[in-house]
């Protein structure tokens, strides 16, 4: 079987431009939001990638809204680009710049905003968060559920976690679907060297926890999760699809810029390790 991807993307500097060379129109695109980035950039990233053609969905980090005529206007702005669907999470800010402290209160305001038209994903976390319990956790979905369409989960490197993690979900009465969240093929040196400017520094040092395969991903070569989507594809029906983060490694199209028809071919040149940009 081959699962849906969607793949996440950084709003970095000229992000835009690489994706129009790199990424054909049928990838369905995430754009992160960064505490050191803020909304706006995302918003602006989001709305540039949907008119050229891309189907993209945002992130929106309720600690980063600085008020509730932000949100409006954030509404406004998708509507107008034809943005149909967002990823709501709490956020990583340890002050709420506005009215925001968690993402359900921001989960209810969109549903009233958009008239419950707009789509909104919310955030699972298969190895636990590291400021909340695990109960807590799974209460919070449990009272998101009705206002959500799906759940993805952070980024995690085994699948019998996520595959446990959805399955605990459901027993528990979350009836969402699970979008698996993957690292995708990256090269170690771009990983590293990303580390700081995208948030990755807690994954490092997880992952430098983890050995053998921490040794595989911190050594020369580039990080593959084929293995990781074999394993959840053993279960089918169990993920609904699989969220690639990226890191903004997109230079693994086969051909080159320009020469892939489909998404597929970049999709699984992400996940199969055949990135050039090392």
């Amino acid at each position: 079987m081959m699962f849906p991807i969607r793949i996440e993307i950084i709003p970095s500097e000229g992000i835009v431009e690489r994706v129009k060379a790199l990424v054909p129109l049928t990838t369905t695109l995430t754009v992160t939001c960064l505490p050191h980035h803020g909304i706006e950039r995302t918003m602006r990233a989001a709305v540039q990638l949907s008119v050229l053609g891309y189907n993209v969905i945002p992130h929106l980090a309720a600690r980063s809204l600085h008020s509730r005529a932000d949100l409006t206007g954030i509404l406004r702005d998708c509507d107008v680009a034809g943005i149909g669907e967002v990823f709501v999470i709490g956020g990583d800010r340890k002050q709420p710049a506005g009215p925001y402290e968690s993402a359900l209160p921001l989960l209810e305001d969109i549903a009233q905003y958009s008239g419950g038209v707009m789509r909104a994903g919310v955030a699972g976390y298969p190895e636990g968060h590291p400021s909340v319990g695990a109960v807590d956790v799974l209460d919070a979905l449990l009272a998101k559920q009705h206002l959500a369409s799906h759940v993805v989960t952070q980024m995690c490197f085994s699948a019998p976690k996520i595959l446990d993690f959805a399955a605990l979900l459901r027993r528990e009465g979350v009836r969402l679907p699970v979008w698996a969240g993957v690292p995708g093929s990256v090269p170690r040196t771009k990983l590293v060297s990303l580390a700081t400017q995208i948030g990755v520094g807690s994954s490092l040092k997880f992952l430098s926890r983890k050995g053998p395969l921490a040794r595989k991903l911190l050594s020369g070569d580039s990080y593959s999760p084929q293995s990781l989507v074999d394993g959840l594809e053993s279960q089918p029906g169990t993920i609904a699809g699989i969220h690639l983060y990226s890191f903004n490694s997109l230079d693994s199209v086969p051909g080159g810029p320009g020469q892939a028809s489909t998404s597929a071919a970049l999709q699984q040149a992400l996940i199969r390790g055949a990135a050039r940009d090392i």
